[in-house]
């Protein structure tokens, strides 16, 4: 300790404000670590709120337009694949499971645990963006990308989808509500363009995360960086269970 932070310290003891020594990972703007705690978890919990209404405008545009054409509506999501949905389903659960191994992982100070658990996190998220270019490409194969590479003529005829026009309907859209089917599929890759954009965002943080808990941190008391990740990583996952059957399952049988 240098001379001048001796006589500062000296100067507010005689002030009446002790020097408390802290943790080094206590910012000085805080009094206490459960502060600084408190104070972070709660701007985690309002930058999280600010995302729900994000995404809640996105799924209520999605919800009145399929109510204004739903015949439209039905007919695209029929050409998504159950499969690939499900797959994405169970891959984002089973990372939330491995996240929140990580945090409990950090809070008992297991570094090793806690590394294997990032890299698995780390690992289920490349396979859910992997899959979800999967399905983009089969949408650019088929004409299904608004505005780039789309074109009605698949929901008008009948033979370019038999399962869908012999189970679900007796006779192909009308041209006028097909070319509505562009609108399904523009709000299909609006709201999983967004959310696959919050995966790389957590990705990337999650990289951060891995070379910091390999060097030894997050395992010596410090874990409110992993538990706020934690919940970011939960709350992308929550908005996929909610994408999954709007935009895969509803009407799927009807």
């Amino acid at each position: 300790m240098s001379d001048s932070t001796t006589i500062a310290n000296a100067e507010l003891a005689e002030a009446g404000h002790p020097h408390r020594e802290h943790p080094p990972f206590q910012r000085h703007h805080f009094e206490s670590v459960v502060q600084q705690f408190d104070a972070t978890n709660f701007a985690m919990w309002l930058f999280l709120l600010t995302e729900v209404m994000f995404f809640g405008g996105l799924f209520m545009s999605y919800l009145i337009m399929r109510n204004w054409y739903y015949p439209a509506f039905v007919e695209g999501s029929h050409f998504l694949s159950i499969f690939w949905g499900t797959s994405n389903t169970a891959v984002l659960i089973t990372s939330s499971f491995t996240v929140a191994m990580g945090v409990w992982c950090a809070q008992t100070r297991r570094k090793n645990g806690l590394i294997l658990c990032l890299i698995l996190t780390f690992i289920l998220g490349l396979m859910f963006l992997c899959i979800k270019g999967i399905e983009w490409h089969d949408e650019w194969v088929e004409y299904h990308v608004p505005g780039l590479h789309f074109s009605p003529e698949s929901f008008l005829n009948p033979a370019s989808a038999p399962e869908v026009y012999n189970e679900y309907h007796d006779k192909p859209l009308s041209l006028g509500m097909a070319d509505k089917t562009e609108l399904y599929f523009f709000l299909y890759f609006a709201m999983t363009g967004m959310h696959a954009l919050h995966m790389v965002v957590g990705i990337g943080i999650l990289t951060y995360i891995i070379f910091r808990a390999w060097a030894g941190a997050y395992t010596t008391g410090h874990v409110t960086f992993v538990e706020n990740f934690g919940l970011y990583w939960h709350f992308v996952d929550i908005i996929w269970i909610f994408l999954y059957p709007l935009l895969y399952l509803i009407s799927r049988h009807q």
